[in-house]
């Protein structure tokens, strides 16, 4: 029996019986089921919310019988699994739903929604009947009715979250745990036990005997986050079972856990336990009442492999104690492309370390079971160009004095680095900055990025990364040798975890990189355990970026509705009167031409108007009789009489 080791820790588990199989649930939110036999990929499923809704935790369904699936349901690609009959899985995610993924089908077989409203932390099965007990962060637990899909029943187990749920033997009792210990009858759902101990979060519970609680020889085991001891407790008829009578010492938080029970006094229960340091370690103890001493294992296994000359850890991913008590499957490495193996153990050594070449073993497995890049048979006598920098010719044989010659040029005119660096100063935020990196040779960049590279001088590669040229960067990278392309992706994933504002001139490096040696990347067979830190670490990041963007929304909106608002009362407070009227002075004429077209003048109106016109005439007549006779006068000389005789005269 196996038990997750909390959220923390990657939902990883074998299946029972014969552990023909893995399911593990990486950070991508993709299920996968390896084969440990062919140590090849079996099935990947990606459920439709794997992003938003990641998995939390991963168990297999009870075994059934061969007759129990006919022959004819079978496909020729179900042969593989036709041996193995866990075939369901449950899997419960961050949004509250179980999914139940059928091995037989490689599908979704059903899923169950409506029963929790917090991430589902713990999935058990009922060994006989079809049913499914779940545990969540919303404090309840709930029984699940395979057949119809549908909560049977639901209640609150805890005032904290539901971490851990375990099902007995029998199926006649449940355990559950948040920061306490419950022990509930399934069939009146009541509290039958509760234990206290532990400080923390109570992640993993087990139990290790089948034993009846009558006969005072039940037993289980727990342990907490952050805690370095695994409690057993014995369950008492008398009910004076409030202290656990067993501990087992370990090096750091359990994780993972996979027992063998006992089923009499005289059969002792085998326990494997990683932890989170990446040991596992064996425990073989005889329950049979209190022990006041901490147990320790009584074999640590460690993995690990050769680096250089210095032996480099391995993490333990999930182990297995096999059917027969003498061999151990393990699972190590990475979690995207693990490493299975069986192997035999001596409990007579306290302490194993398995020297394992995990990259080779990761470039075989990869290269048999995804990769269909073969390697060209290349004859030792043939030479192979490498492409590197662009002009890159042969080399040319030069005579002894030639090459004297060059020496004595070369180091006349070749300039240090720090004359080089000197010369490529990049101030982030002057315009001489500007006009400096404008005049940079892309060829001086990748040369200096190569040196950086392989002497590891954090000088340059800084001064180097903290240009913003997009052109430039693009063109440095095309110019790399591809011995200088993974490099350079190590360094700028350890610099991606620095601080963020760092973060925004690597990203664009990184996807120069992508981008202009794709074909080189693909080709490499351990590509997926040097590229997945990398992956999970962008996932990380944007993990936040859809609630963000949702977030400046609904912030958008209330802003402009806001400003909307103010406008319309700016709108309303303006004043309707005219602050300027200009009225245009009407004249006489007008004033008669608006008077002519009334209809109530009379027609008198008009004759005193013609007989105004014939006086004008006349006397217009009359004056210019007399300008005539004037004229006359003049001209017969009575123009030089005085006006005062012409008017005595008259």
């Amino acid at each position: 029996m196996a038990a997750d080791g909390g959220r923390a820790a990657l939902p990883c588990v074998f299946s029972p019986k014969s552990q023909q199989f893995l399911a593990l649930c990486a950070q991508d939110g993709r299920l996968r089921i390896w084969n440990t036999d062919s140590k090849t990929l079996q099935q990947e499923y990606v459920p439709s919310a794997h992003l938003s809704a990641a998995c939390t935790c991963v168990t297999w369904g009870p075994c059934r019988a061969v007759q129990d699936v006919p022959q004819r349901k079978r496909r020729k690609c179900e042969a593989g699994l036709a041996p193995e009959l866990s075939d369901l899985l449950a899997l419960g995610t961050a949004a509250g739903s179980v999914l139940i993924y059928s091995t037989v089908k490689g599908d979704l077989h059903c899923t169950l929604e409506g029963g929790h409203s917090g991430p589902v932390n713990s999935v058990q099965w009922h060994p006989e009947d079809s049913v499914l007990y779940s545990g969540s962060d919303d404090t309840h637990i709930a029984e699940w009715d395979l057949q119809t899909g549908k909560v049977r029943c639901k209640w609150k187990a805890d005032r904290s979250a539901v971490s851990s749920l375990c099902i007995s033997p029998d199926g006649k009792l449940l355990l559950s745990a948040g920061m306490t210990i419950k022990m509930w009858n399934l069939e009146t759902k009541e509290v039958y036990r509760k234990f206290t101990g532990h400080s923390t979060m109570v992640m993993i519970l087990c139990f290790a005997t089948t034993r009846p609680p009558d006969s005072n020889g039940m037993y289980f085991l727990s342990g907490a986050a952050h805690d370095r001891l695994l409690s057993v407790w014995q369950v008492r008829s008398d009910g004076k079972d409030k202290n656990s009578v067993v501990s087992f010492t370990l090096t750091d938080e359990p994780q993972h856990i996979d027992l063998q029970t006992s089923n009499c006094k005289d059969e002792p229960v085998r326990l494997a336990v990683v932890c989170k340091d990446g040991q596992l370690h064996l425990f073989e103890h005889f329950l049979n009442g209190p022990c006041k001493k901490p147990l320790s294992p009584v074999c640590s296994l460690q993995v690990s492999t050769m680096k250089g000359d210095s032996p480099v850890p391995v993490p333990l991913l999930a182990a297995a104690l096999c059917a027969d008590r003498q061999n151990l499957m393990l699972a190590y490495g990475h979690h995207l492309q693990p490493v299975m193996e069986k192997t035999p153990f001596n409990t007579s050594e306290r302490h194993i370390c398995l020297v394992r070449d995990v990259h080779g073993t990761l470039s075989l497995s990869v290269d048999t079971a995804v990769s269909k890049v073969k390697t060209p048979v290349v004859n030792k006598q043939s030479k192979v160009l490498v492409p590197g920098l662009p002009g890159h010719k042969a080399p040319i044989k030069l005579t002894p004095n030639e090459a004297e010659k060059r020496k004595k040029e070369d180091s006349t005119t070749e300039m240090s680095i720090e004359e080089r660096l000197e010369q490529i100063e990049l101030s982030v935020g002057g315009r001489d900055a500007g006009k400096g990196t404008s005049s940079l040779q892309t060829d001086s960049f990748a040369v200096l990025l190569v040196q950086g590279l392989e002497s590891k001088d954090q000088r340059i590669l800084t001064k180097i990364f903290q240009t913003k040229k997009e052109m430039l960067i693009k063109n440095t990278v095309a110019r790399l040798p591809p011995q200088a392309v993974l490099p350079l992706l190590e360094e700028l994933s350890s610099r991606l975890q620095g601080h963020p504002f760092a973060a925004l001139l690597i990203v664009q490096w990184f996807k120069a990189v992508l981008t202009q040696h794709t074909s080189y990347l693909s080709s490499l067979p351990d590509l997926v355990s040097q590229l997945g830190s990398i992956y999970h670490m962008i996932e990380s990041r944007v993990k936040l970026y859809q609630q963000l963007t949702r977030l400046h929304g609904k912030l958008y909106l209330l802003m402009t509705q806001v400003a909307t608002n103010n406008s319309a009362k700016n709108v309303g407070n303006i004043s309707h009167k005219a602050k300027l009227v200009y009225e245009e002075e009407s004249s006489d004429e007008d004033e008669g031409s608006r008077d002519e077209g009334r209809p109530e003048d009379d027609s008198d109106n008009w004759e005193e108007d013609e007989a105004a016109m014939e006086l004008t005439e006349d006397k217009k007549n009359h004056k210019d009789e007399e300008d005539d006779m004037n004229d006359e006068s003049k001209a017969n000389g009575d123009s030089d009489l005085d006006p005062e005789n012409e008017s005595e005269e008259e």
